[in-house]
């Protein structure tokens, strides 16, 4: 099994380093190696061309019968065996050694039979091989290292942008439809904009489309709903005229039942304003959620684990709580049972369990499964009102596996400055019903 990198090593920064070093390392190698073979190759035939022209020199005084200069010789210690062969065999040639811990360059040629050489020392060129070797060695680090700092500020700046983007486009999916990345390329046609800056206008566009959609769509809402009130409460009126009889019954049945409708629509249009104020104020939950329980007449059961107090709009909170427990006998199966854990309230039913569609993305207006009845809007109006007092609502599977729904809506605890920590050991509350 191959290792996992870390997440670091996807990103486009650490790609763009790494392309930018391998190839500056692979430039800096081949230029390298070009000079190299260039100076070396010039350094070594100047280097050959003088010790050809001592061996000459040497050559001519040992024709004359001169002597010999000091730095050559007949068959000299030192010389390669290979050269020496050479020059046996009657031809002429160089060869670079160490001689006594020197770099030497060796020439021989043939005198009689034997090898006439002559040695230069080659230090001087090895050297200057050497530096220049080490030369270019520092300067391809120098320019990897400034070209790295280049190419990674220009890849950070392109990256900078980048993860604005994506930080707006995520502010935009949570509801923050002002939301805007504003990038200075986009306003001015007459700067050259670059596909960042593309990217960056195209998902302004498309925010700015998608409010005026959805602000058209509340509008409608708004509108239709303030629009039926007047025409139900004079049917609601005439209604209650009507003589006693199931005819009667079920009209008004219908008329409340759109009444509901109505008012739910509006405060729906009202939670995508998103322009609710809360009133705030310091509730004990458990008697809360009793007094839910009891104005909400179903045969729901009431467990109290952990009291708790809570800093919360007493009005939204029983608004949450009372759309639960009625979702929960409409949709579920009794028993019913709302649990108070510290600040966590939890209904759960014992019927089919929430759709899938809710578990993955939320509740959904106008859209209910199995044939059930309702609009979808009891659950879309507990989450926006959760959101409202900052609570948490999950919808989930029991983890018990027993079957059935389960909301957990979590509040923020009111922690009393200076009060005394719980008494440890404390038991579960009793258990209530209406």
């Amino acid at each position: 099994m191959s290792p996992r990198l870390p997440a670091w090593a996807a990103t486009l920064t650490w790609k763009a380093a790494v392309f930018i070093t391998v190839m500056c390392c692979a430039l800096a190698a081949l230029l390298g190696i070009l000079v190299h073979v260039s100076v070396t190759g010039r350094t070594v035939n100047d280097s050959r061309e003088r010790a050809l022209d001592r061996l000459t020199a040497a050559a001519r005084a040992y024709e004359a019968g001169d002597p010999l200069p000091r730095f050559a010789g007949i068959d000299p210690e030192g010389l390669p065996g290979s050269l020496r062969a050479l020059a046996v065999g009657g031809e002429r040639g160089t060869m670079v050694t160490s001689y006594e811990g020197r770099p030497t360059m060796w020439a021989a040629g043939p005198a009689d039979g034997r090898a006439l050489a002559v040695r230069t020392d080659y230090s001087a060129s090895a050297e200057t091989i050497s530096g220049l070797d080490r030369s270019i060695l520092g300067s391809s680090v120098l320019a990897i290292g400034a070209t790295l700092l280049v190419g990674a500020f220009a890849v950070t700046r392109v990256t900078r942008r980048l993860h604005l983007t994506a930080q707006v486009a995520r502010r935009i999916s949570a509801g923050d439809l002002d939301a805007r990345v504003d990038d200075p390329r986009t306003k001015d046609p007459s700067r050259p904009q670059d596909e960042v800056a593309t990217v960056s206008g195209a998902l302004d566009t498309m925010a700015s489309s998608l409010q005026r959609k959805l602000q058209s769509e509340q509008r409608f809402t708004a509108d239709v709903a303030h629009e039926l009130r007047t025409p139900l409460t004079g049917l609601s009126a005439a209604a209650e005229l009507l003589p006693e009889g199931r005819p009667s019954e079920l009209v008004r049945d219908r008329v409340r039942a759109m009444r509901a409708l109505t008012e739910d629509l509006l405060e729906i249009s009202r939670l995508d304003a998103r322009n609710e104020t809360v009133d705030l104020a310091v509730h004990e939950l458990g008697p809360l959620t009793e007094r839910v329980v009891r104005a909400s007449g179903t045969p729901t059961g009431v467990r109290i684990v952990r009291d708790a107090t809570v800093e919360t709009d007493r009005r939204r909170l029983e608004r949450v709580l009372g759309n639960l427990v009625a979702n929960a006998h409409k949709h579920g199966a009794p028993p019913v049972v709302l649990t108070v854990d510290g600040p966590v309230v939890t209904v759960r039913d014992h019927g089919p369990g929430y759709p899938e569609y809710l578990l993955e993305s939320g509740p959904q207006r106008f859209r209910t499964e199995g044939g059930g009845k309702g609009h979808g809007l009891g659950l879309t109006i507990a989450a926006g009102q959760a959101e409202v007092i900052g609570a948490e609502l999950v919808f989930a599977r029991p983890p018990d596996g027993g079957g059935g729904a389960l909301a957990r809506l979590t509040l923020p605890e009111y922690v009393r400055f200076g009060a005394a920590e719980e008494e440890p050991g404390r038991g579960p509350g009793p258990e209530s019903a209406p």
